[in-house]
């Protein structure tokens, strides 16, 4: 883990509140799809963690640049990101986390809500990219179709790629798209479409209060413990 210089390219929007900011680091970074960062505006404070925070990368540690994504609130964070013009420069220190993906991991799943889908999407674009024959399984819930955000990116690898299947479920409204499922993720639609649980590394990212259930459902039906890997999102 070290503080890097990282310089600000792109935005781009995901859906009308969630927005991706790609970045050239100063130097080579590595780091395991999963992990996460601390982008830091104030140097002097480290430890502001109203202008310094944690957020997962979305992009594959196989691209050049580097990918965050964060929904946008009125948070001087928020804005700070947001104001950000290419050639900005900005410190972040990385990587962090232990909630990763492995090259031997060959049957994975996702129990994903909201913003949570950014580490998946890094370690999906991974999987594209390393054209590893991992067999993926995502759920992916949100409230409503238009706040599924990467919807084009992750359409696309699994009409290419045979063994990726994506679920979106809508909680909050009935979905016009006959490929989302009305309601939350839950033990009688996993059980519907997976039937070897217990052959599974399960990632779990999210708010405590989710990470939890998706836990509770996935031990209920019959995964072991030490295949869950799960991180919790705080302050987002």
């Amino acid at each position: 883990m070290k503080d890097i210089r990282i310089r600000s390219t792109e935005k781009i929007n995901r859906t009308k509140d969630v927005v991706s900011f790609r970045f050239i680091p100063g130097e080579k970074v590595s780091f395991i799809p999963g992990q996460y960062l601390r982008i830091m505006f104030d140097e002097k404070d480290k430890s502001n963690k109203e202008l310094n925070k944690f957020l997962s990368f979305s992009s594959s540690p196989t691209k050049e640049y580097i990918e965050i994504t964060k929904k946008i609130s009125s948070s001087r964070f928020s804005q700070r990101l947001l104001s950000l013009r290419p050639g900005d420069k900005v410190l972040a220190r990385m990587p962090i986390g232990e909630c990763v993906f492995r090259e031997e991991d060959k049957k994975i799943i996702f129990l994903i809500g909201g913003i949570g889908i950014t580490p998946v999407i890094s370690i999906m674009e991974y999987i594209m990219d390393k054209d590893l024959d991992t067999d993926t399984r995502l759920f992916y819930s949100n409230r409503t179709e238009e706040d599924i955000a990467f919807r084009k990116k992750l359409d696309n690898w699994r009409s290419i790629n045979k063994n990726i299947e994506v679920y979106y479920t809508i909680t909050d409204c009935q979905p016009k798209d006959k490929a989302c499922i009305s309601g939350y993720i839950n033990k009688e639609l996993i059980q519907e479409r997976i039937d070897d649980l217990d052959e599974r590394i399960i990632f779990i990212y999210g708010p405590p209060g989710m990470v939890k259930a998706m836990r509770k459902i996935s031990l209920d039906i019959g995964a072991k413990t030490e295949n869950i890997r799960s991180e919790n999102f705080l302050g987002y």
